[in-house]
């Protein structure tokens, strides 16, 4: 029996490692530890709780007004000891936070091979997004097998030099979550659901998008706008400074998973500047406005990437609203990022090697 560890510590993480480790420990050849982090504390546990997860470990490394190298550190400092006590045969990881990055690197200074699931992603911009481009390379440095969710995040690893008998295109366990969690909806209700937070964003960036919205939502006053507000202090105060007040903007706390699911699964179009969402929205057919200059998503076809520019936002938003044949195009769009079967796929992999 091969023991893995799978460590993670955010809400996004959380979405997309559930599922695996759930298929994981169907298998009798593996004994599975789960490993938090606790770098989202606030928004991490409703997700384990609601897959049934619990943790084996808990780092517990969230700290008020920590900074990157702070967090950095502790999460390095504590999965040596928990690598050092498990000894397991494999580390799993997920995509580019900074928790990924540091157990990842923890174990390959303890020379434990490392899995990456969502490898390969990549903006070959290392400032956007911020730190997760760093964070995602400097894994890919470190992994010994990688599994893609696209054809396309494969092509990037190989031209990077991976071996590529050792890179498998899986899908994105985000369509499994889905599965799990969401039900289609079919409903006329205009309703726009947005998300904000990105780090590099905050400031200038996320005040032209917070305007956007609010010049959206006085014109078409038939929306209703539903923003989750991320509890970062920083993007709170702009959001309500620029959309409280509004009567169809509602600015809420952010929801468990099975109520985000079920809202975006409603929504006549998204707006956001996370990659997670971006995949939600293409699997389930949701034209979505990508708030970010870059995206390691670009294969999306429902995705349109307008950046932080106000102009661009609104005639983005205009467009889908007052064309439908171009709103029916883009709802229809091939969805790459998988069929739900990827934890499956990753499992069947590790089993084999």
């Amino acid at each position: 029996m091969k023991k893995i560890i799978a460590v993670f510590g955010t809400r996004p993480e959380a979405v997309k490692m559930c599922p695996l480790i759930l298929e994981l420990k169907k298998r009798e050849c593996f004994e599975v530890k789960v490993c938090l982090t606790g770098q989202h504390r606030e928004l991490l546990d409703s997700v384990t709780e609601l897959f049934g997860i619990k943790a084996d470990y808990d780092l517990s490394v969230m700290k008020k007004d920590q900074t990157l190298i702070d967090m950095t550190a502790r999460i390095i400092d504590g999965a040596e000891w928990v690598f050092a006590e498990e000894k397991p045969d494999l580390v799993l990881v997920h995509g580019d936070t900074s928790s990924a990055f540091a157990a990842s690197l923890a174990a390959f200074y303890m020379k434990i091979p490392v899995g990456h699931v969502e490898a390969g992603l990549r903006t070959y911009d290392i400032s956007s997004p911020y730190p997760e481009e760093f964070n995602r390379r400097a894994i890919s440095m470190t992994s010994s097998i990688d599994f893609a969710p696209t054809e396309a995040a494969r092509e990037n690893l190989i031209k990077e030099g991976k071996a590529p008998d050792r890179i498998f295109v899986t899908g994105n366990t985000v369509v499994d979550a889905l599965n799990f969690t969401a039900k289609e909806v079919q409903t006329d209700e205009k309703l726009l659901l947005l998300t904000a937070h990105r780090r590099e964003s905050i400031g200038e960036g996320m005040r032209k998008i917070f305007s956007a919205v609010r010049s959206i939502a006085r014109k078409y006053p038939d929306f209703k706008i539903v923003y989750p507000v991320h509890p970062n202090p920083a993007v709170r105060k702009i959001a309500e400074e620029i959309l409280g007040g509004e009567e169809n903007i509602e600015l809420c706390e952010p929801l468990d998973l099975k109520e985000f699911h079920s809202l975006l699964a409603r929504s006549y179009l998204v707006m956001t500047d996370s990659g997670g969402v971006q995949e939600e929205a293409s699997a389930l057919g949701k034209p979505c406005l990508v708030l970010r200059d870059k995206t390691e998503r670009r294969e999306g076809g429902s995705l349109l990437l307008v950046g932080t520019n106000e102009k661009e936002i609104l005639s983005a938003f205009e467009r889908l609203v007052d064309d439908k044949e171009f709103y029916d195009s883009i709802k229809n769009a091939p969805n790459p990022f998988g069929d739900g079967k990827a934890s499956e796929r990753i499992a069947d992999i590790l089993e084999r090697i």
